[in-house]
């Protein structure tokens, strides 16, 4: 008989849950908003779009919490010794599970997802960012809150930013100006600003965040502002990694480097070729899998599965479960 693996990772835009069959097979989805405890409305309403998301995927499925063998959260936000005690116990009440869950960061997902072993470092950069690395006698560090912003925020509130200044005639022209004005529907800078900041206009991080594909466009383009941009993001993010590899003993030889996320899917090398600058013997691993995947590997390897991913290679659509 087949035994059932629920993962699930929770992001700041989505949060996406799947049941799996021990073999691969998918059973159910969910989806739902952001499962960050420390980014959304308060930690009760990341819990309850973690929660929303799982229930989804089981009731998808047809099975409940009981029929699970492992159940596997990656978690952006969840940072702190706190924040773990914290879910563990809220996720398995809530979902009625028989056994506590495993609750990881993000990045530890996202190492599993393209590490066989859980050796290496892994950068996730999506709205935010958080990086993990492991090695192999087992020792891990990782981090997803760092004091300076990264991710697809970061690209797109310094992209806006930057058209501010252009606009008070404290900064250098740039491209990014007609490329906002055309996506906010504005007819020049001083509107633009209005547009982001009434009092009715949706939440600003949200819209900087999806600025970011712009900015990674016109840095590839040339402009010079937004590759000052794209380079300051990806070399940061490059020392964290750094840092990381470190932290973990793996400095001086070649570990795997798994690079995911959103952004770092994008078409344009310059964000990726700096961040690879400063990690000289990281060798990158892109994987082809949804991040979700490594929720369920860590699931599969909580009960010494090996199950098949080749669902897992392209998008889940949102399931109407859970409304996504």
């Amino acid at each position: 008989m087949s035994r059932l693996l629920l993962g699930v990772d929770g992001g700041n835009t989505k949060t996406v849950a799947v049941v799996v069959s021990d073999e691969g097979a998918i059973l159910g989805s969910g989806r739902q908003g952001c499962g960050d405890i420390h980014n959304a409305m308060g930690p009760e309403t990341a819990v309850q779009q973690i929660v929303g998301a799982a229930a989804g995927a089981l009731a998808a499925a047809g099975v409940d919490a009981s029929d699970l063998a492992a159940a596997v959260f990656s978690l952006a936000g969840a940072d702190w010794p706190e924040d773990f005690a914290y879910l563990r116990a809220e996720l398995q009440r809530r979902l009625a599970l028989p056994d506590e869950p495993e609750v990881v960061n993000d990045a530890v997902g996202g190492l599993r997802s393209g590490s066989d072993d859980m050796v290496g470092v892994a950068v996730v950069i999506g709205t935010y960012a958080a990086v993990a690395g492991r090695n192999e006698n087992g020792d891990l560090f990782h981090l997803g809150f760092w004091p300076d912003s990264t991710g697809a925020h970061a690209l797109g509130s310094q992209g806006l930013a930057s058209i501010w200044r252009h606009m008070l005639g404290l900064g250098p022209e740039t491209s990014l100006v007609a490329r906002a004005l055309e996506r906010f529907g504005a007819a020049d800078a001083e509107q633009l600003l209005h547009v982001l900041t009434r009092i009715d206009a949706p939440e600003e991080g949200s819209q900087a965040a999806r600025f970011a594909d712009a900015v990674l466009d016109e840095a590839e383009a040339g402009d010079r502002v937004a590759r000052t941009i794209v380079q300051t993001v990806a070399g940061r993010m490059g020392d964290y990694a750094r840092v990381c590899a470190n932290r973990t003993g793996q400095l001086g030889t070649p570990f795997p480097l798994v690079l995911c996320g959103s952004v770092l899917r994008h078409p344009s090398p310059l964000l990726r070729s700096v961040l690879l600058s400063r990690i000289p013997d990281g060798q990158p691993v892109y994987p082809d899998v949804e991040p979700v995947a490594g929720a369920v590997l860590l699931a599969a390897d909580r009960i010494g599965a090996r199950p098949d991913l080749t669902h897992l290679h392209t998008p889940l659509a949102a399931s109407p479960e859970t409304g996504g």
